[in-house]
C-alpha cells in the first residue's frame, strides 16, 4: 500500500493535468447540488428562527368575516397575552394623486406586536397610530405623493399619516397583499366604515404562551372549545406556509435539476477517467512487466482518483457553502426573507456523498479494465477492441447506483417526483447508450460511399476504439437539457408577457354591499359607457369535513389540497356560471330549493379523492353547512374572471350575510376615471386593478426563472465538459489515425473534414432525440410542476439546437488539433 501511494502521489506530480476534467465535473456537480441546499437550508432556517416575530405570537388564530365574541376572547386570555389585528383590503384616496390606490388595510389592537418590534421611520409625529391616525408603507408614499402630516381618505374617514412604517415584525406571516400596507388600530378602523356585514375580512388572535412548546396543543384546544365557529390555528413553526410551501417547491425542482448536472458530470468523469487511463497506457504495461500486480495497477491508480476527486469536491463544497452570502449580496433585497448566513453540513454532506459516488459508478469500468487486462494487451490498447465490463464489476456499480437512488429520493422533500425523475435520467442514459450501439451497428453494415472523406468519417464511428456509444450518450444528454431548459424559460417568458389575457376585467370590486349594486353599476357606467359589469354573491368559508371526516383530524393534507388551506371565497348560483364547464354529474335545476348541494372544481375533487354523491362540510360565519356533491366543473382561469372553485346551489345559503362580487370590462383608457368615480360614489367599496395583480405575479415569474437561468448555467457548462471529455477520451486514437492518414498523403484539412463529417453525422441523429427528449421534460416542468401555459418559443429551441451542433463541431475540430500538429516520426514512436 505504501509503495502504491507513493508510486500514485509521484505520478499525480508529473501528469495529473489529465484529471482537470475529472475535477471541473466534480467541482461542477457538487457546486450545483451544495449551493442549492445550502441556500434553501438558510432560508428555511431564518423563517424558523423568526418563526414567533413573523407569525405574532405561539399561536395564531383566525377567522373570517367576523371578530371573536366575548366567551372567545376570555378563552383566549386564559391562554396567554392575547393581540387582535383586523385584515382587508381598501382604497386610499389623496388630493395629490390622479386616482385611488389600493392598500391592506390592517387594524392593530392596543396589544400588537406582541412579539417583535414594530418602527416607524425618523420624521413620525408619534411611536404608533391612535385614531384618526395612519402608518403607511414607503411605496404607498411615493405613489401618492405624501408625507407625514397630509392626510388620506380610507372608506368614510379622512386619516392623517404619522410616519412611515419602517419595521413591521409580522409582515411576512400576514401572506400575499395587492396593496402597500396600511396600519391604524380599531377604533380607526371601525371609523372607515370598510368592515360591513358580508365584507371579505379576517381576525386574527395571536396569543403569547408561558410555555412556546405548548403551542400546538393550545391551538387544537382552543378550535375544538368553540366547534364550528370556523377558527383555524397555526404555530409559530409554521409561520408563512405558503412562502415555505414555495420555497420548497422550488428547491426540489432546482434540486432535480442540480442531480441532472451531476448526472451529465458523471459521463465526464467517465470519459476522463478513460481518457486519463488510456494515457497512462504504458506505465501500466511497465509495472505490470516489473512485477506489480492487478490490485496494486488499481490501487494507484484509485488513489490518484480519490485524490483529485476528493480535492476537486472539497472545492465544490466551499463555493456551495458559500451561495447564501454570494445571493444575499447580488440580490438580497428581492429575497422574501433574508437567509441565515450559517454552515449547513446537511446539505453539503448530501452533496459530497452524491458526487463520490457519480465519480466512482461512472470511473468503474475504466479503472476495472485496467486491474485486468494483461500487459500485453495493454500495448495494443489502441488496436484492440474494448470488451465490457466483468460480472463483477457490473454488481458492484449496481450496488452503488442503487446507493445513489437511495440517498438522491430519500433527502427529497418530494421522493415520488425525485424517483421518477432519477429514474428517467438513469433510462434516458440506457436509451442514449443503446442508441450509441446500434448506430455503430448499423454504421459498419452499410455500404461504403465512394467518397472517400465520407468512407472515413462512417468508418470512424464504428473502427475499434471508437467513442460513438460514449458520444451519443454525452451529446443526447447535453442536447435534451439545452431543449428542455430553452422550453421552461421561453414558456416563463411568455407566461411573464401574456399574463395579462385580451379578455380580462379590469377591475374586480370587492366589499359591495347587495343595496348599492345599481349605485355601484351607475358610478362604472358614467366613468366608462358600455362597460360590462359581471356580480355574484360571495361570503367566506372554510372546509371542515370531507365524507364525514373532519379536517382538523386528519393528520396530513395532501400537496394538492389548496382548497382545504384557509378559508376560501365561494358563491351560488342557479346556472351554470360562464367560463365552466361541467365534466362530472349534473348542474342543478334553476328553480331547485332542496338540501343543499355543491359543484367543486374538477382539480380540487380530484386532489381530495372526491366523486358525485359524496359529502363536504363547509363553515360559513360559524354555522356548518353540509352538502352533497352534484357535479364537478372545468374551470378557465386563463380568463380571470370570477370563478370559484365552490359554487352552492341556492337556498340555505342565501340567508347567511353575503357581499357582491363584481369584474369591470372596460377599455383601459378609462381605468383612472372608473377609480375616481367608485371611489366618490362608494367610498367602502374596494377595487383591485387586475394588472396589478399580474404584475405581482409576474414578478414571482420573474425571480423563478432567473433562479432557473442560474442553475441552468451550471448544467450547460457541464454538458460542454462531458463533450470536451467524450473528445479527450478518443485523442490517442484519433492522433493514430491523423498520423496514417498524413503518412498516406493526406493533408490536414481533409482529417479536420473527415472528423466534421463524423461529429455532424451524430449530431443530426441526436437532434431529433433530443429534441423530443427535450420537449417532453420541458413540458413536464411547465404543465406538471409549475402550472403554467405551455407556451415555447420554438425559434428559440431551434437556434437553441443550431447552437448545439456548432458547439459540438468546434469543440471536435478543436480536440483534434494537437493530433494534426503531432510530428509523424515522435507520434508513430509514441504510439
Amino acid at each position: 500500500m505504501n509503495v502504491a501511494w507513493r508510486l500514485a502521489l509521484r505520478d499525480l506530480r508529473r501528469g495529473g493535468r489529465g484529471l482537470l476534467l475529472l475535477a471541473l465535473c466534480l467541482f461542477l456537480g457538487t457546486a450545483a447540488l451544495a449551493g442549492i441546499g445550502s441556500l434553501s437550508a438558510s432560508i428555511l432556517a431564518a423563517l424558523d428562527a423568526n418563526g414567533r416575530e413573523i407569525a405574532g405570537g405561539d399561536v395564531e388564530l383566525t377567522v373570517s368575516q367576523r371578530r371573536a365574541t366575548v366567551a372567545e376572547l376570555a378563552a383566549f386570555g386564559t391562554a396567554g397575552r392575547v393581540s387582535e389585528v383586523v385584515s382587508t383590503r381598501a382604497m386610499a384616496e389623496s388630493d395629490r394623486a390622479a386616482g385611488p390606490v389600493l392598500v391592506d388595510l390592517r387594524g392593530v389592537g392596543s396589544a400588537w406586536p406582541l412579539v417583535g418590534r414594530f418602527r416607524l421611520a425618523a420624521g413620525a409625529s408619534s411611536a404608533r397610530p391612535h385614531g384618526r391616525e395612519i402608518a403607511i408603507a414607503p411605496a404607498l408614499a411615493d405613489r401618492l405623493g405624501v408625507k407625514v402630516g397630509d392626510t388620506l381618505r380610507i372608506g368614510m374617514a379622512p386619516l392623517r399619516v404619522i410616519g412611515i412604517i419602517a419595521t413591521e415584525p409580522d409582515r411576512l406571516g400576514a401572506g400575499f397583499a395587492l396593496g402597500p400596507p396600511v396600519l391604524v388600530d380599531l377604533a380607526g378602523l371601525d371609523a372607515t366604515a370598510i368592515v360591513q356585514p358580508g365584507s371579505l375580512y379576517e381576525s386574527h388572535y395571536r396569543i403569547a404562551l408561558a410555555r412556546p412548546g405548548t403551542a400546538q396543543a393550545v391551538g387544537d384546544a382552543l378550535v375544538k372549545r368553540f366547534p364550528g365557529a370556523g377558527w383555524s390555528a397555526k404555530t409559530s413553526d409554521r409561520a408563512a406556509g405558503g412562502l415555505r410551501r414555495g420555497i420548497a417547491q422550488l428547491g426540489q425542482f432546482l434540486l432535480l435539476v442540480g442531480l441532472a448536472a451531476l448526472a451529465i458530470a458523471g459521463i465526464g468523469v467517465g470519459s476522463g477517467v478513460a481518457a486519463y487511463l488510456g494515457a497512462k497506457t504504458r506505465i501500466i504495461a511497465t509495472l505490470k512487466v516489473l512485477g506489480a500486480r492487478s490490485g496494486t495497477i488499481a490501487t494507484i491508480f484509485l488513489a490518484q482518483l480519490g485524490v483529485v476527486a476528493a480535492a476537486a469536491i472539497a472545492v465544490g463544497l466551499v463555493f456551495g457553502a458559500l451561495v447564501p452570502w454570494i445571493v444575499t449580496a447580488a440580490v438580497g433585497a428581492a429575497l422574501p426573507v433574508p437567509p441565515r448566513l450559517a454552515l449547513y453540513p446537511l446539505p453539503l454532506a448530501i452533496a459530497a456523498l452524491l458526487s463520490m459516488l457519480v465519480a466512482t459508478v461512472f470511473a468503474l469500468p475504466a479503472l476495472a479494465r485496467a486491474r485486468h487486462v494483461p500487459a500485453a494487451t495493454l500495448l495494443r490498447d489502441a488496436l484492440v477492441v474494448r470488451t465490457l465490463p466483468s460480472l463483477r464489476t457490473l454488481a458492484m456499480m449496481a450496488a452503488l447506483l442503487a446507493a445513489l437512488v437511495a440517498l438522491a429520493v430519500l433527502t427529497a422533500s418530494d421522493r415520488m417526483l425525485a424517483l421518477g425523475f432519477v429514474a428517467a435520467v438513469i433510462g434516458l442514459i440506457v436509451l442514449l447508450w443503446g442508441l450509441g450501439v446500434a448506430i455503430r451497428g448499423g454504421a459498419a453494415r452499410l455500404p461504403r460511399p465512394r467518397r472517400p472523406l465520407l468512407r472515413l468519417a462512417l468508418a470512424n464511428l464504428h473502427r475499434p476504439g471508437a467513442q460513438t456509444d460514449r458520444l451519443v450518450v454525452a451529446l443526447g444528454l447535453g442536447f435534451s437539457l439545452f431543449v428542455a431548459m430553452a422550453v421552461i424559460d421561453t414558456s416563463l417568458s411568455a407566461e411573464l408577457r401574456d399574463a395579462a389575457p385580451t379578455k380580462a376585467p379590469r377591475f374586480f370590486a370587492i366589499d359591495l354591499q347587495p343595496d348599492d349594486a345599481a349605485r355601484f353599476r351607475t358610478a362604472v357606467t358614467a366613468a366608462a359607457p358600455g362597460a360590462k359589469i359581471e356580480s355574484v354573491p360571495s361570503l367566506r368559508g372554510s372546509i371542515v369535513a370531507l365524507r364525514g371526516r373532519r379536517v382538523a383530524d386528519m393528520k396530513t393534507l395532501p400537496d394538492a389540497a389548496w382548497v382545504l388551506r384557509g378559508d376560501r371565497t365561494l358563491t351560488w348560483s342557479a346556472t351554470l356560471p360562464p367560463r365552466n364547464a361541467v365534466v362530472a354529474g349534473r348542474w342543478w335545476p334553476a328553480d331547485y330549493r332542496g338540501p343543499p348541494l355543491v359543484s367543486l372544481e374538477d382539480k380540487a375533487a380530484e386532489a381530495l379523492h372526491l366523486r358525485i354523491g359524496d359529502t363536504i362540510t363547509v363553515s360559513v360565519l360559524g354555522v356548518d353547512v353540509p352538502a352533497r356533491i352534484a357535479a364537478l366543473r372545468k374551470i378557465d382561469w386563463g380568463g380571470l374572471g370570477l370563478n370559484f372553485a365552490i359554487v352552492f346551489s341556492p337556498g340555505y345559503i342565501e340567508e347567511a350575510p353575503h357581499g357582491l362580487l363584481a369584474s369591470v370590462y372596460s377599455p383601459p383608457s378609462r381605468d383612472g376615471a372608473v377609480a375616481r368615480q367608485v371611489a366618490r360614489a362608494l367610498p367602502s367599496v374596494t377595487l383591485i386593478r387586475v394588472g396589478d395583480v399580474i404584475g405581482q405575479i409576474g414578478a414571482v415569474l420573474g425571480q423563478v426563472a432567473l433562479a432557473i437561468r442560474a442553475a441552468a448555467l451550471v448544467t450547460v457548462a457541464a454538458g460542454i465538459a462531458v463533450l470536451v471529455g467524450a473528445v479527450a477520451a478518443s485523442g490517442r486514437a484519433r492522433r493514430y489515425d491523423a498520423v496514417i492518414l498524413k503518412l498516406l498523403g493526406g493533408s490536414g484539412r481533409q482529417v479536420l473534414a473527415a472528423q466534421a463529417l463524423e461529429y455532424a453525422m451524430l449530431s443530426l441523429v441526436l437532434v431529433a432525440v433530443a429534441l423530443a427528449i427535450g420537449v417532453a421534460a420541458g413540458w413536464f416542468v411547465v404543465v406538471r410542476i409549475f402550472a403554467i401555459s405551455w407556451a415555447p418559443d420554438w425559434r428559440v429551441v431551434a437556434v437553441t439546437l443550431a447552437a448545439s451542433v456548432v458547439v459540438t463541431l468546434g469543440t471536435g475540430l478543436l480536440g483534434s488539433l494537437s493530433a494534426l500538429r503531432a510530428r509523424p516520426g515522435e507520434a508513430l514512436r509514441a504510439l
